[in-house]
């Protein structure tokens, strides 16, 4: 074997220990391409290696991975391509959304203070406007929804009927302060008699004083023999008279005394009958006041059914009234009510007039929830139990209401109350 063969079998086996299948297949067909290396080389020193053949280009791993973060790079200029060329855009919407953030928390710690439902409504202790007396209205002054100030007038009844009672009433008043009189008058004609009775008593007793000692003085002369016993009968039958006088004078002032008693019984009899014809005065004036129906307390007239000509009942109702005083019934949840006290702020939201705040604050919470007190309490001690959140009313007042709404019972709210 030559040295060009020799060089030619180590060209060979290079390759094909570099290049895998590509180089094997090199190797095959190297057959021609020695011969003309051979030739073309002939004067080349043994020791130069010969050049190797181009390979075809292997997509490796290496390669792939390259293009993959190639890719990545390019989208990732993309993006920083698109920051760049909407730098403000960027800018304004991080601040809006840092705010948003921010606004988030704050609103998360300021609600967590506060307790909310939208089971309140507003309340009052409305009632019904009624005649206390029967007759026909001669006028009604008021009309709906109006509100009137204490002491306006509402409606008249025809007062003619009570008039006249009243008047019947006051004559029988002026009879039975006659009567009392008269009884007077005699009373103090029968303290007259009664003071006659008791001078005729002095005297009766003051001649049989004298009598007894006209009889002694008689009775002691006749016994020594100085004077008669004619005289001495005499002075005894006068001591006797002046006896009986005195027991007659003193039964006088008694029978005077007892009718003195009987008189000032047959007073206070008419005293009586004057106070009852007192009574029925009043109660006349009373009826006449009641032909006339007032407003008791400020507020506004609601539901008006009276009307002028129309025949009333006693207790029948002609209008609603519905007073200023009003307040919030707030049903809470039981489990909403535990840091809740009287005296705390609420803010008041009524449906009404949207998205304006009303002040108030906590002014009771009812000692139950509204089943227990309700016409048909729940018995939770019979048939089968189910754990169910009770409510709890809590009454809200409201803090200086302005004066140009219109509020009243039954008008949704949602209130808030800080606990916290």
């Amino acid at each position: 074997m030559d040295e060009q063969d020799v060089g030619s079998d180590r060209g060979a086996t290079r390759v094909e220990t570099r290049g895998g299948d590509q180089a094997r297949s090199a190797a095959d067909g190297r057959d021609g391409h020695d011969v003309l290396n051979i030739e073309t080389r002939s004067e080349a020193p043994a020791r130069e290696r010969p050049a190797a053949p181009d390979k075809p280009r292997d997509d490796k791993p290496q390669d792939k991975e390259k293009d993959g973060k190639q890719g990545d790079d390019d989208k990732g200029g993309g993006i920083r391509g698109f920051i760049r060329e909407h730098k403000l855009v960027v800018i304004i919407g991080a601040v809006v959304l840092i705010i948003a953030a921010v606004v988030t928390l704050l609103w998360w710690l300021n609600a967590r203070h506060f307790e909310s439902t939208d089971d309140a409504f507003i309340d009052s202790r409305q009632f019904a406007v009624a005649p206390k007396v029967t007759g026909y209205l001669v006028d009604v002054q008021v009309t709906d929804n109006q509100h009137v100030e204490p002491g306006t007038i509402i409606a008249k009844i025809d007062p003619r009927d009570y008039t006249v009672s009243l008047e019947q009433a006051k004559a029988n008043l002026a009879q039975t302060e006659a009567a009392i009189a008269n009884v007077d008058a005699q009373i103090q004609g029968q303290r007259a008699q009664i003071e006659q009775a008791q001078a005729q008593v002095t005297q009766s007793l003051a001649a049989l004083q004298f009598a007894q000692q006209e009889q002694l003085r008689a009775q002691d002369l006749v016994q020594r023999g100085a004077g008669t016993v004619q005289t001495e009968q005499q002075r005894r039958s006068q001591y006797e008279q002046a006896q009986s006088d005195a027991q007659r004078t003193q039964a006088a002032l008694v029978a005077a005394q007892k009718q003195l008693g009987s008189l000032e019984a047959q007073r206070k009899s008419a005293v009586a009958n004057r106070d009852a014809s007192q009574a029925q005065v009043d109660q006349a004036e009373l009826n006449v006041g009641y032909t006339t129906l007032t407003a008791a307390q400020p507020g506004r007239i609601v539901r008006l059914t009276g009307a002028k000509g129309q025949y009333v009942q006693a207790g029948q109702n002609i209008t609603m009234f519905v007073p200023d005083n009003l307040w919030v019934t707030a049903n809470y949840k039981e489990t909403q009510i535990t840091d809740m006290r009287p005296g705390q702020k609420v803010d008041i939201y009524v449906d009404a007039y949207p998205g304006r705040r009303f002040d108030g604050h906590v002014d009771s919470i009812q000692p139950g929830s509204g089943t227990a007190f309700s016409l048909l309490p729940a018995e939770n001690a019979t048939g089968n139990y189910v754990k169910v959140v009770q409510r709890v009313p809590v009454k809200l007042v409201f803090d200086n209401l302005p004066g140009d709404i219109v509020l009243g019972p039954g008008m949704s709210v949602v209130p808030y109350t800080r606990v916290r």
